[in-house]
Parts: structure tokens; C-alpha cells; sequence
């Protein structure tokens, strides 16, 4: 009996995150890559007792970003423009990488802006890595 072409799943612990301008940017997750649609109930006098569905607005969740905090401060400094009112908008993509590293899909986002930061909580018992949490809003995902 032949068998097909084997086709692992890859591994979501390789990717990595490039945005326009920011040179220094591993993070340790990213989530928030999606999209929804909502329904629009549309009914005309003369249709049947069950309204049409017709397509609204195409919404994105926040890209949300976690990584361990250090010395570098550029996408604090980016977050501390739009906190000034001086928002930077910026394209970038989520890359996912073979176990090889070469890269197998990307997802690209654009007119991104860092709309919240979280710090990191502290546990004078714990010896975890004290993680930073940045959320991008933009106005669309593509696949590449």
C-alpha cells in the first residue's frame, strides 16, 4: 500500500516578529492573530420569515507580545510616543520558522501601533524571568 507525503505540523516555539524601524525584537509569545465578521440580519417586505445574512465589518484582535525585560528600550520608547499623542504607525509580520529556520509562513500587519504595555509582576520567592507584555493594534493581517 503506497503512503502519501508525510507533512508535520510546525512548531509554534519557532518564530520570530520584525517591525518596521524596531532592530531588536524576540519575544517569548505572540497571540492575537485572527479575524472575525460579523452578520448583518437584513429582511425586505417580501422575503421569507428568515432574514438574509450579509457580511459587515472585518474586525483584528490586538497582537499581543510577551518577552523577558532588558536594557533594551525601543519598543518602550515606541509605546511612550503614542502615550504623548505622538502615535507611530508601523507595519511589520509574525514569521513562522522551520525547525531549520527558514522561514514557511508569514503574517504581515499593518498601520500597527502599541496600544498597551504591561510589566511584569514580581515574586521576591519566585526565579522566573520577569516578562513584559506589548499589544499592537493595526488595521489588517495579510498571509503571505
Amino acid at each position: 500500500m503506497a503512503v502519501g507525503e508525510r507533512r508535520d505540523p510546525y512548531r509554534s516555539y519557532n518564530f520570530l516578529v520584525e517591525i518596521d524601524g524596531i532592530t531588536r525584537a524576540g519575544f517569548r509569545e505572540c497571540s492575537g492573530l485572527d479575524s472575525t465578521q460579523d452578520p448583518i440580519d437584513y429582511r425586505e417586505g417580501t422575503d421569507p420569515l428568515t432574514p438574509r445574512k450579509l457580511p459587515g465589518l472585518v474586525k483584528y484582535s490586538n497582537i499581543s507580545l510577551k518577552r523577558g525585560i532588558t536594557d533594551d528600550a525601543e519598543l518602550w520608547e515606541w509605546r511612550q510616543k503614542a502615550m504623548d499623542g505622538k502615535v507611530d504607525r508601523k507595519n511589520g509580520s509574525i514569521v513562522l520558522l522551520n525547525d531549520t529556520g527558514d522561514e514557511v509562513v508569514r503574517w504581515n500587519f499593518r498601520e500597527g501601533w502599541p496600544t498597551k504595555w504591561t510589566g511584569p509582576t514580581f515574586n521576591a520567592t519566585g526565579t522566573e524571568v520577569a516578562i513584559e507584555t506589548l499589544d499592537i493594534v493595526h488595521e489588517g493581517v495579510t498571509k503571505a
